[in-house]
């Protein structure tokens, strides 16, 4: 490691060192205003390269703060000027030792922030512009810096620069509306001597957002004089760690407000982004994504099975962690949307997930995202359910949920529940969040995910919950009624037509067309309910037959008569053992009707073979069932042909919003639009 980074004087790449000492210091308050000025190809390659620290600066470094500048003045700073020239520099020269040892205020605020831009842009453009030949070589030392530190009190700044000067490389993308498929940074990191380190990389960011290691306070970086050395990677992290972090980055700041968790963990924070910012970078034209291979193929540090020879980037991970992490950190966009990548595109982390006998730890916080819909993003709710959409892919699960027994609910409110199963819970949410849908955001692939969600459990249901079940029906009927105000619009407007030859007809028909979809598979899941666990399930058929009337305008409708018949059978044959039964019955006398009825009901009595499933597909998220004639329903979540289009400009959104103390200027951020980052 110490020899990658430390090259002596002689060589082409220590000649270079007074126009490379601004790799890292610019790294962190210029590189990103360059890369917004489009320069980033000739500009900014010189501008965060880990510098070759004599162990002597230690001791120098704890003198820091002699020397004070303000930011107004850093323009006319004569070690910053030198460090900006092409003029080389002896790595032994003491203008090191000089350079680090003013210091100014960080910046605490976007218009501080906007002042330290300001100042330095002479500086940045009065960089080296032909440094292309040390892109590889820093890029390599950020890396080994990376991997190659174990994460103490004292290396924790210098890990948590090195992965964000990698961040701020990797941005350019945000200063293109265009998904940049090739770029040199591209090309060197998925090439060339990067590539080894691939597996460790993936590994080591993985690991740094199960540990949540918080930042050490301040007055716990105290360099002690190394007694036999401590070797020059020591020298880098404990040099730059007090000498940068303290003096030229921007103080926490991000483009907004940090959330108190970031704050607290910004190496595991920062990690995660820079994870997932490498996970969904473009295949190269002649080699795939290593990191997303990487991603792909890594197994539980239990696994003794061996390798396979076909991805050289696999690793091992202990998953008790990984999967704990998972479940605490679910509150972030960037947590779910790593949870969604691990059990998409990992079989092994989908199948020890789906093994858990605890997975209401996991579960539950996605449930919570989804009922607080309303505060969150669309991505965000969006990947809660393709996460939920892929766990209910799974029999096992779907029997499982229903055997986990919850107590007190305290974040639904809609009503007190002192005891439930998940199952029932999971059924609530999803259903509150299609209402949801349709009186505000309107989102017809919002509505199939939930929808195909459901459809996947319903050949399971046991012991459903009063309330869940009664909120199935009740969720019929609000479709029933929307169907019935759009086909009344559609009558009058047809008439008033007649009449009028002014505007176009509005498009009632698709509107109906929609609806009919939607009540079609609602009827469709209680149709697979009742004909594979109608005796597990009385509250459902009591709610059934407590809202018999809403089903009786379907019996004859064209687009219906199949699927209704075995819900008119249930319904007609229930209705005949209540009314022997007499008149005025309390609740538990007809659910212990119902119990008795489910046991004498011939189950070939219930068609499953005579319906055809709808075959839906989702623009951004696919799902698809498995077979047009099938007596399951069963859906299945596939990615579109081109998911960069959506994830890439996702992530860079995260980035952008809470990636700890990064400033980019949002007048020139073109991948997405602010409001929607």
């Amino acid at each position: 490691m110490a020899d990658s980074c430390a090259h002596s004087s002689s060589t082409p790449l220590a000649q270079a060192a007074g126009a490379s000492l601004n790799h890292h210091l610019f790294s962190v308050f210029g590189l990103d205003l360059i890369a917004s000025e489009g320069c980033y190809e000739s500009q900014a390659w010189g501008k965060s390269r880990v510098i070759p620290m004599t162990k002597g600066l230690l001791q120098v470094l704890q003198k820091m703060g002699a020397n004070s500048s303000s930011i107004s003045e850093l323009p006319e700073n004569e070690y910053l000027k030198k460090l900006s020239g092409a003029e080389p520099i002896s790595e032994n020269d003491p203008f090191w030792n000089q350079l680090l040892s003013f210091s100014f205020t960080t910046p605490t605020n976007s218009a501080e922030l906007k002042l330290l831009e300001e100042a330095t842009i002479s500086v940045c453009k009065s960089l080296g512009t032909e440094c292309e030949d040390l892109i590889e070589e820093l890029l390599c030392c950020l890396i080994q810096l990376i991997v190659e530190i174990p994460l103490l009190d004292i290396t924790y700044s210098i890990s948590l620069e090195a992965v964000t000067t990698l961040v701020v490389f990797l941005s350019c993308q945000l200063f293109h509306k265009e998904i940049l498929r090739e770029s040199l940074i591209h090309k060197y990191l998925m090439h060339g001597r990067c590539l080894p380190y691939t597996s460790r990389l993936v590994k080591t960011l993985l690991y740094n957002f199960i540990r949540q290691e918080r930042s050490p306070p301040p007055g716990t970086h105290v360099f002690q004089q190394q007694t036999d050395g401590g070797g020059l990677l020591y020298g880098i992290a404990s040099g730059v760690a007090t000498g940068l972090r303290t003096v030229f980055t921007l103080g926490g700041v991000g483009s907004k407000p940090t959330p108190q968790l970031e704050q607290c963990s910004p190496l595991a924070h920062q990690s995660l982004l820079l994870l997932l910012v490498l996970a969904n970078l473009t295949d190269a034209p002649d080699t795939p994504n290593p990191y997303r291979q990487a991603i792909m193929s890594f197994k539980n540090t239990q696994d003794s099975s061996a390798f396979s020879s076909s991805n050289p980037h696999a690793f091992q991970i202990n998953f008790n962690s990984l999967y704990t992490a998972l479940c605490e950190q679910q509150r972030s966009d960037q947590a779910t949307l790593l949870l969604y990548m691990l059990l998409h595109q990992n079989g092994n982390v989908r199948t020890y997930v789906l093994a858990r006998t605890d997975i209401e730890n996991l579960v539950l916080p996605i449930l919570e995202i989804l009922y607080h819909v309303e505060e969150r993003n669309s991505h965000h709710v969006y990947m809660a359910l393709i996460i939920l959409l892929i766990l209910t892919e799974d029999d096992g699960f779907n029997r499982s949920i229903h055997e986990v027994i919850l107590k007190n609910i305290t974040w639904y409110a809609e009503r007190v529940l002192t005891e439930i199963s998940l199952g029932s819970l999971l059924i609530l949410v999803v259903i509150r969040t299609i209402q949801y849908n349709m009186t505000r955001t309107r989102d017809k692939y919002l509505h199939t995910n939930c929808l195909a969600a459901l459809a996947n459990m319903s050949a399971q249901f046991r012991s459903l919950h009063q309330y869940a079940a009664q909120r199935i029906i009740s969720l019929f009927s609000l479709l029933s009624k929307k169907h019935n105000k759009v086909l009344e619009q559609a009558t009058q407007s047809l008439r008033g037509s007649l009449d009028s030859n002014d505007s176009p007809l509005p498009d009632y028909a698709q509107d109906l067309n929609v609806i009919e979809e939607v009540i079609r598979m609602m009827l469709e899941i209680i149709n697979s309910c009742l004909t594979n666990s109608l005796h597990h399930n009385p509250n459902l058929v009591y709610a059934l037959l407590y809202k018999r009337d809403l089903f009786e305008q379907f019996r004859t409708h064209p687009s219906f008569q199949d699927i209704m018949q075995n819900i008119d059978l249930v319904i007609s044959f229930f209705s005949s053992r209540l009314e022997q039964a007499g008149a005025e019955l309390s609740v538990e006398r007809v659910l212990e009707i119902i119990k008795q009825g489910a046991v004498a009901l011939p189950k070939d009595r219930l068609r499953k073979d005579c319906y055809t499933l709808q075959c839906w597909r989702a623009a951004t998220f696919g799902v698809k069932n498995d077979s047009c004639k099938f007596p399951e329903l069963k859906f299945k979540y596939v990615e579109e042909e081109q998911p960069e289009e959506f994830f890439i400009p996702y992530v860079w959104s995260l980035v952008y919003n809470s990636a700890v103390a990064l400033y980019w200027n949002p007048q020139d951020i073109q991948l997405f639009t602010m409001d929607s980052g």
